[in-house]
């Protein structure tokens, strides 16, 4: 073996360990049991999008196969969901807020909202997520800035309408001094009109309106949108400012093309958008198109690798 091992520059152990084996190829890596179960984070996140989204069995065994989990099986899933409650879709109507419908709209009404972002160990400061939601079509649209000052504001307003595929007709945000000059520090007056949100609204023809002071939920769409970024956030550990806002992209990218909703007679928001073109293509500037996904970002380390946090 010593005469061996010299001439292929290798150990009298490795000549030993080859000589043992069946065959003269290197075995597998693979581990012969592959990991069918999901991490008590991962499980967080399949939660949310089951009890918000109403996702069947198949539906959500395809988005978790496909963003989550890719080798979690049928069965694996079904016990999960079992385990916490909700394998019957029917159990799932405890769980909707007890609000009011919203009124049937158009594409073109859009609820805007901003959600403070956790401080990153990469970043001195907090920053802010804008978040705008089509009242018909659930498709959302989403910018991190540095502040939420009325030029993001504005800015954020340029980048939307330039996004989306319909007309905005018209926008509702909360009083915030991002978006109005209603309030001052003498107490609440009619807007002026100088606000340079309010400005770019009128220049590009949309109509503001504010929701009604201390009434909060008057913005819920967005509000209950921000609330599944919030679960999302809470199962993550991120490293770096950018690794969270290319986590939120994700999300976004797959809540707008991939996932069914129960408001939307179980489409994507992207679905029910061509959908309402076809009927109404009046109410649109150019045509509905998927877009690229962001495939350098996905929910599959979640729990193993990225160190989650409870």
């Amino acid at each position: 073996m010593r005469v061996l091992a010299q001439r292929f520059g290798v150990s009298v152990s490795t000549i030993a360990r080859w000589k043992k084996r069946a065959s003269v190829h290197d075995a597998s890596h693979t581990p012969h049991r592959l990991q069918t179960t999901l991490t008590p984070a991962q499980e967080s996140i399949v939660l949310v999008l089951r009890k918000s989204l109403g996702l069947s069995l198949d539906d959500l065994l395809a988005v978790v196969r496909e963003f989550i989990h890719p080798t979690v099986s049928r069965a694996a899933l079904h016990r999960m969901l079992k385990r916490h409650g909700v394998s019957a879709r029917e159990a799932l109507s405890v769980d909707r807020p007890r609000t009011k419908p919203f009124k049937a709209y158009e594409p073109g009404f859009v609820h805007i909202d901003v959600k403070y972002l956790p401080q990153m160990a990469d970043e001195t400061t907090r920053r802010y997520l804008f978040v705008a939601i089509d009242r018909a079509t659930r498709w959302v649209f989403v910018r991190v800035y540095a502040s939420k000052s009325a030029t993001n504001a504005r800015r954020f307003l340029k980048e939307l309408h330039k996004a989306a595929a319909f007309r905005i007709r018209t926008i509702l945000t909360d009083n915030g001094k991002e978006f109005t000059d209603r309030f001052i520090t003498r107490g609440e007056r009619t807007p002026t009109g100088r606000h340079q949100f309010d400005q770019l609204c009128e220049e590009l023809g949309i109509e503001h309106r504010l929701t009604r002071p201390k009434h909060p939920q008057t913005n819920g769409m967005v509000e209950r949108f921000n609330g599944r970024i919030a679960d999302i956030l809470r199962t993550h550990h991120f490293h770096s400012g950018e690794e969270l806002e290319a986590t939120i992209l994700r999300y976004v990218w797959l809540y707008n093309h991939q996932l069914p909703q129960k408001a939307l007679g179980h489409v994507s928001p992207i679905q029910a958008m061509k959908q309402w073109q076809r009927s109404h293509p009046e109410l649109f500037n150019r045509r509905v198109t998927n877009q690229p996904g962001h495939d350098t970002v996905n929910f599959r380390g979640v729990g193993h690798d990225a160190g989650v946090t409870g």
